[in-house]
């Protein structure tokens, strides 16, 4: 399992936008792959999951993932989450 950090700062008005094409980015990798924020962790996978996460405008997370392709995974969500602070 592989885990890394990253801090983020978001549009409000963008959020469920942005929550849902992260669970779009993240089911596209075999491995499980996991976002905690505070102290509550979710499958990234699961748009109910991330729903329930809560994330604010600025946020540190943690990610991980477990598998096959787990490198890649975290490094995909983390490109797509920079992306959307552009």
């Amino acid at each position: 399992m592989k885990k890394t950090s990253i801090s983020i700062s978001l549009e409000d008005e963008q959020m469920a936008r942005h929550i849902a094409l992260l669970v779009q980015k993240a089911s596209k990798y075999e491995s499980a792959v996991y976002i905690q924020s505070g102290g509550k962790k979710v499958n990234a996978k699961s748009i109910m999951g991330m729903m329930t996460l809560g994330m604010d405008i600025s946020e540190d997370l943690e990610i991980s993932a477990d598998g096959s392709d787990e490198d890649a995974a975290i490094e995909g969500v983390i490109t797509f989450l920079k992306g959307l602070e552009e």
